[in-house]
């Protein structure tokens, strides 16, 4: 009988593990395809950047006009604590350029902050025609 119950256990587990592993790379290609179409949009070089880990936060760079050299920001995640919420800071800096840049206004960068509705702008700001 126990047995039974460590193999079901177990069934579940692989199963919500499959199930998080596919929404994950749903939204990864989600947000790759919003990323390489606003960088399209606004005619930024390799734009397939978009597509792969760490260099798309320099394909972020790029779009926002910064130096390349920002991308070590990633680097602050290490730092405990206060890494990563100084990180999100200069992400939203750069998007707020960026979604100025395709004509939205800046403020609307500041909703990276509330889950899902973060999900949504990278949406709008990618594919709504202003």
């Amino acid at each position: 009988m126990a047995i039974t119950d460590f193999m079901l256990a177990g069934g579940i587990f692989a199963a919500m593990g499959t199930a998080i592993l596919i929404v994950g790379i749903l939204i990864y290609v989600y947000f790759a395809l919003a990323l390489m179409t606003m960088a399209k949009r606004l005619k930024t070089p390799n734009a397939w950047l978009a597509w792969i880990p760490i260099a798309n936060f320099y394909l972020i760079t790029q779009m926002a006009k910064q130096d390349g050299l920002w991308t070590l920001a990633i680097l602050l995640s290490l730092i405990p604590m206060v890494g990563p919420i100084l990180l999100l800071v200069v992400t939203i800096w750069f998007m707020w350029i960026i979604v100025e840049r395709i004509k939205f206004p800046g403020w609307t960068s500041l909703l990276l902050i509330i889950p899902v509705v973060n999900i949504i702008m990278w949406g709008v700001w990618a594919w709504y025609k202003k």
